[in-house]
């Protein structure tokens, strides 16, 4: 330990002479403080445990005392672990002479696979922001087999009042219950993982209070590298966060192994939006927005253009049919998302999808007729499932370029909860799946088909089969595919015409690749277990610019059935009308869509709802007329800061039927508190400020609220003026620099504040 005492001394005089306003070191060794303006943190002198991370600023300690305070754990293939306190030497030193840079080093682990391993942290401080940057480097490590390491841990955050985790899922989602569903009675360690590139949209974590105060943990990963992040509990209903490298076995050399990238833990002060802010200066700055389709101009007209989507399944006649009445009563742009048109079980015969199920000829032709109309088509393709079942899975010999995990088995994964037959998940990283995707995405292009719609694009697998060519486990092989798989695609689907590919969920990713992406979370009650999550426009307050969002299980009807399902569990009436109770939650998806920036999307459309249904049908056809007015900021613009907004609420009954979740649960609808108003503020190109607004509630609704040029683009003076689907009216002025918003929204009703300077 004399090291370590030694560099503390060293470290003690410089840090006084630097900041002699500050503490450099805390008296109580054996600890380690590391200390700028804004944050302190200490570890432990004996194991380096990390024990104290305070904000100066708001003298608020942000760790709590826990039994586990380890900093890093490594997790070995066989499932064994390494931990800090397993190393018979630590010390601990300034990096270079930099006194906001600590170098922590383990070793002596005594392991047989590598008995030299050397465990590596590297702590940096800036002079003044209030983050941290880690990195952390494995030394000779021999035969180990890695499979993953978890740094930093953030161990224990100390509660706070309305406490909040928000997680970039997909679109986003936040949870006011994290450390209580974390920590259920008796079994206080619950966990939550999200792997990246995947359902985990962005690389980021964050927590914070109902004063805003927070904490968020991120990577900043310009090659997108396989990790995850986690959200878990412990003793005590503690609350930890944690982020997960995987490393790609076989590629990286046989001596070291350092993610190229850093973490970094911030402090942030206000919510979800600040957390996406601060995320939004590094994560536009990638490849990823450079390269996006949208920005690039890439995208196929008719999908910018799109006015709605019918989101509907099974033959033409079910499908382009009402798209066609949607497009005349819209006097918009109809395009379908066409699911069902296969000619296989939906999640249980993929990918046998051709012939289509009506047929050749009739399939042709009804595409024909719609393309006469000005209606386009996404068909349903899943871009990773080989159902086990199949003739194809064993005539072709699928089991072999399966995901195979760390046993080298395949991992049956089974959707279909009316037919219970498992499917695999195919590898990106081998050609054999990549060219069977890309022959038949070809073969339904060259049937008429505008684009595909390809299921489960945004999410990505660990495989650890090495015949596969790839390294296993990390590494950046199932991107490399997926580029290759699109890139090839593309080059198959020329000639006088392109095709569109879209994906399921939301992906910084995949912004190169797809044309658009699917985003359900507006619906979100809909599938999740009530009352656990909420959803949030995280991925907009980052990409909303770079890709094509649309999508919604907003639905007037129950859900439908597969014909080639088992007839014993099909319902007596397929589509039939929900009971109008669930009309306010029709309204609030749709709304949400609306204030989010997304494509309206209607899910089991008939012809008969715009007559038994007129006036859910009114209010949806209201929201994509004004979106389709105002594309320069609902689709192209930015999403700004959410409104200083306090609306009244109500409890309403919401429908739980998607199109499994909850036909079989015991939870087929509950109560829920909602707002009855929504709004957001969006950034134009042209710099240009609008605010969108809708009352979802079946009430005229008053809604006043202020807003400031220090927040928001507002003219120093000028008009403030509403403009709804039949009018536009002046509803006040801007006054050195501030807008007072006072209006009336009547039933239903909505409409954009538009700003106009003097």
């Amino acid at each position: 330990m004399n090291r370590f005492s030694l560099a503390l001394g060293a470290l003690l005089a410089i840090r006084l002479l630097l900041f002699p306003e500050m503490p450099a070191f805390a008296d109580t060794a054996p600890g380690i403080t590391l200390t700028n303006p804004a944050i302190r943190l200490t570890f432990s002198g004996e194991h380096g445990e990390w024990l104290g991370f305070d904000s100066i600023h708001r003298n608020i300690s942000l760790l709590e005392g826990h039994s586990d305070q380890n900093l890093w754990t490594l997790v070995l293939l066989n499932g064994l672990t390494v931990l800090p306190s397993k190393a018979e030497s630590f010390t601990g030193q300034m990096t270079d002479g930099d006194p906001l840079s600590l170098e922590m080093v383990w070793s002596g682990f005594n392991l047989e696979e590598a008995p030299r391993l050397r465990v590596i942290v590297k702590v940096s401080l800036e002079s003044s922001e209030a983050e941290i940057r880690w990195r952390i480097r494995l030394e000779e490590t021999g035969a180990l087999a890695l499979q993953a390491v978890h740094f930093p841990r953030i161990n224990s955050l100390t509660p706070q009042a309305g406490e909040t985790v928000a997680v970039p899922e997909w679109m986003g989602v936040y949870s006011q219950k994290a450390r209580s569903l974390l920590n259920p009675e008796g079994n206080p360690h619950g966990r939550w993982e999200w792997e990246y590139p995947g359902i985990l949209s962005m690389q980021f974590l964050a927590w914070y209070s109902d004063q805003g105060l927070g904490v968020m943990l991120s990577t900043e990963d310009a090659a997108a590298l396989r990790k995850k992040f986690a959200v878990y509990g412990g003793e005590g209903s503690a609350l930890c966060m944690e982020a997960i490298h995987q490393p790609p076995i076989g590629q990286r050399s046989a001596s070291f192994y350092e993610p190229p990238y850093e973490t970094v833990i911030s402090l942030i002060d206000g919510g979800w939006f600040s957390a996406a802010s601060r995320y939004a200066q590094w994560g536009r700055q990638q490849y990823w927005v450079k390269e996006s389709r949208l920005k690039n101009n890439w995208v196929n007209s008719w999908a910018r253009d799109t006015g709605a989507w019918v989101w509907n399944r099974g033959f033409s006649q079910k499908v382009l049919v009402p798209a066609l009445d949607l497009q005349a009563a819209a006097g918009l742009p109809v395009n379908v998302f066409w699911h069902w048109w296969h000619g296989c079980a939906y999640d249980a015969g993929f990918p046998e999808y051709l012939p289509p199920r009506e047929g050749i000829e009739p399939f042709q032709k009804a595409l024909a007729n719609a393309h006469s109309h000005g209606v386009h088509a996404l068909v349903y393709m899943n871009q990773r499932l080989w159902g086990m079942t199949t003739r194809s899975w064993a005539e072709e010999g699928a089991e072999k370029y399966a995901v195979k995990n760390v046993q080298g088995a395949v991992t049956p994964e089974v959707y279909n909860t009316f037919m219970k037959v498992p499917c695999a998940s195919m590898c990106m990283g081998t050609p054999f799946w990549r060219n069977k995707y890309a022959g038949l995405a070809a073969e339904a292009f060259n049937l008429g088909v505008d684009g595909i719609y390809m299921d489960q694009a945004c999410s990505s697998l660990s495989c650890y089969d090495p015949s596969h060519g790839h390294p296993l486990g990390g590494g950046s092989y199932w991107m490399e595919g997926f580029r290759s798989l699109e890139s090839d695609i593309r080059s198959r689907c020329t000639g006088d015409r392109t095709i569109t590919l879209a994906g399921e969920g939301c992906g910084e990713a995949w912004l190169p690749h797809l044309d658009l992406m699917l985003s359900l979370q507006v619906s979100l009650e809909r599938y999740a277990a009530p009352g656990h999550w909420n959803p949030v426009p995280l991925f907009q307050a980052v990409y909303h610019d770079c890709v094509l969002l649309y999508g919604n299980y907003s639905s007037l009807t129950v859900p439908p059935y597969d014909d080639l399902w088992p007839p014993e569990t099909a319902p007596r009436e397929p589509l039939a009308l929900l009971d109008r109770k669930f009309a306010t939650q029709f309204r609030l998806e749709q709304a949400r869509s609306f204030v989010w920036g997304q494509q309206p999307t209607l899910a089991n459309f008939t012809t008969e709802l715009l007559v038994k249904r007129e006036e859910e049908m009114s209010f949806f056809l209201q929201l994509a007329g004004l979106r389709h007015q105002f594309r320069e900021f609902l689709q192209e613009g930015i999403l700004l800061k959410p409104l200083p907004l306090e609306t009244p609420s109500a409890e309403v009954p919401l429908s739980r039927l998607s199109i499994y979740a909850g036909q079989q649960d015991a939870v087929k609808e509950y109560k829920a508190t909602i707002p009855l108003v929504l709004g957001s503020a969006w950034l134009s190109p042209k710099q240009d400020l609008a605010v969108a607004m809708v009352n979802i509630s079946d009430e005229t609704q008053s809604v006043s609220f202020q807003m400031q040029q220090t927040s928001y683009p507002i003219p120093f003076s000028g008009k403030i003026c509403l403009v709804g689907v039949k009018q536009k009216k002046q509803i006040g002025r801007c006054r050195e620099g501030m807008a007072d918003i006072k209006l009336d929204l009547g039933q239903g009703e909505a409409g954009l504040i538009l700003f106009q300077a003097e």
